[in-house]
């Protein structure tokens, strides 16, 4: 049974080009009906609906010619359910530590597997072995499923509102390349880029491709 991981920087709606590779990518040979789960577990409840609203229409503007895909909002007391009846499971950005207080409650390998995967920012995040936070400026620890170290919306521009001023982040590289396991290799992401794991039937974890 294949699973297929794909890791996004965030910042796509900045990346309209980007954007449209990504999503076109999740559903890559999953038919002219895929199922998306939408899992808005790294933002605060409030903003789950409405976002919910703005992901469909998002994805739905890129799907290829035939291609009509159907939407869930993930909600915990049911995700375990919906991971099964889904055909990508997309976790969307937000805060880390907010995204791991849901997943936590979860065998997320186990529900994850034989799924079209897609991660964005904070959800990139979670299934890495460590990552470095732009919003934390610190390193921390997903849940390892992919043993690589990751960087979201790496050299981007900081929001002038951010009392800490501008982000260091060649500090922040050098810093995840010395915390926890550091044979890991470090994939910097800009916005817009992902890349692609494929987690095979033998258990052999590759890359199979990485777009800019």
């Amino acid at each position: 049974m294949m699973t297929k991981y794909i890791l996004n920087s965030g910042g796509i709606k900045r990346e309209p080009r980007l954007k449209k590779l990504y999503h076109q990518e999740i559903v890559q040979g999953l038919g002219n009906a895929p199922k998306f789960l939408l899992c808005n577990f790294a933002q605060g409840r409030e903003y789950w609906d409405t976002k919910f609203l703005g992901y469909c229409e998002a994805i739905r503007e890129d799907m290829p010619e035939g291609v009509t895909a159907s939407f869930e909002l993930a909600v915990p007391a049911t995700f375990a359910e919906q991971c099964k009846r889904a055909d990508v499971i997309y976790v969307h950005g937000g805060d880390d530590h907010l995204l791991r207080y849901w997943m936590s409650r979860f065998d997320v390998p186990e529900l994850f597997t034989g799924k079209v995967v897609a991660g964005n920012s904070a959800g990139s995040d979670l299934l890495v072995k460590h990552h470095w936070s732009n919003d934390w400026r610190e390193c921390g620890d997903g849940l390892g499923i992919l043993p690589i170290k990751f960087i979201p919306h790496f050299e981007s521009a900081t929001d002038p509102a951010d009392q800490r001023g501008p982000a260091d982040w060649q500090a922040g590289y050098a810093e995840l390349a010395a915390y926890g396991d550091t044979s890991l290799p470090i994939y910097a992401l800009h916005e817009g880029e992902f890349a692609v794991f494929i987690d095979d039937t033998e258990q052999k974890l590759v890359l199979r491709k990485a777009v800019q």
